[in-house]
């Protein structure tokens, strides 16, 4: 018997990037172009809007916001009185959209990219044969941008351990969770696969207690909880592809799951069959985000 799970929220067009901040669940709603957040108790809530979609989230020290804008290549800043600003510019990095972020304890911030444009290559049946590894951007917590690791094979979820050491990587096409020492001013080295997860693609991803990841799995109705390795601890199933998970709740136990029917952007769009579910686990969320 499964895991049981519950519907949270429901109606939205994508939910990803979700990030646990001041007692709710922040995420993006891609297609609506909106940062939007949720309670335990299910108040859904539109924090603000962009003029392009939103992606990773995360926040520095000082409480200022960063968000990933996607198309423009760039990462905001949202000032605490709700002002936005451009805080760094991607685009010299990216070579197609940007996506998911962490932020560091000193308010450094990873960004990755897709690399090429995914929804041209899947229409044309041939994702591998157009597939451009991704430059991985670091950018410093006064803005300035430069590469911290190439090569990587769509970026995605990205986690840094609590002692601010490693940072962990989802590389979509490469179905493996990419290690890194992270070493001074965020600069990363001694590459290595954290795990290979076989026929598995990695999107979001969340680090918990005993040092295990959950994985969200956009090729499968499921979240899958990992260990350094591979090794396959728990499998939830979650009823339609899930894109992004992330541990909260006020004892960090309340496991957040999105997921939607698919990630086209005019079916998603249009069909809003976005939902967040949740779920009770053991380990409580560890480290960054």
């Amino acid at each position: 018997m499964g895991r049981a799970t519950r519907e949270l929220a429901s109606g939205l067009s994508f939910g990803e990037g979700p990030r646990w901040h001041e007692g709710r669940l922040w995420f993006s709603d891609f297609y609506v172009h909106a940062v939007r957040s949720v309670s335990p108790a299910g108040d859904l809530r539109t924090e603000f809007t962009l003029d392009d979609q939103p992606s990773g989230l995360g926040w520095q020290p000082d409480g200022t916001m960063l968000i990933v804008s996607m198309k423009q290549r760039r990462l905001l800043r949202r000032a605490a009185d709700g002002a936005i600003g451009v805080h760094a510019d991607l685009s010299h990095i990216a070579t197609f959209h940007c996506n998911d972020m962490v932020v560091d304890a000193q308010g450094g911030a990873y960004v990755g990219n897709f690399g090429f444009n995914l929804d041209e290559a899947v229409a044309k049946g041939d994702v591998a044969g157009n597939l451009v590894m991704a430059k991985l951007a670091y950018v410093s917590p006064d803005g300035q941008a430069r590469v911290a690791a190439d090569d990587i094979a769509f970026p995605n979820g990205t986690v840094i351990t609590p002692d601010g050491k490693t940072l962990i990587i989802g590389e979509s096409f490469g179905r493996v969770l990419t290690a890194f020492d992270v070493g001074p001013g965020g600069d990363l080295s001694n590459r290595r696969v954290w795990a290979d997860l076989g026929s598995r693609a990695p999107d979001g991803i969340c680090l918990d207690g005993e040092g295990a990841i959950w994985v969200a799995n956009p090729m499968a109705p499921e979240c899958v909880r990992v260990a350094e390795g591979g090794k396959v601890l728990e499998v939830i199933d979650t009823g339609q592809p899930c894109y992004a998970c992330m541990l909260g709740g006020d004892d960090g136990k309340t496991l957040f799951m999105l997921t939607a029917a698919n990630s086209n952007s005019e079916a998603a769009a249009a069909s809003r069959t976005g939902k967040v579910l949740v779920a009770m686990v053991e380990s409580p969320r560890a480290g960054l985000p």
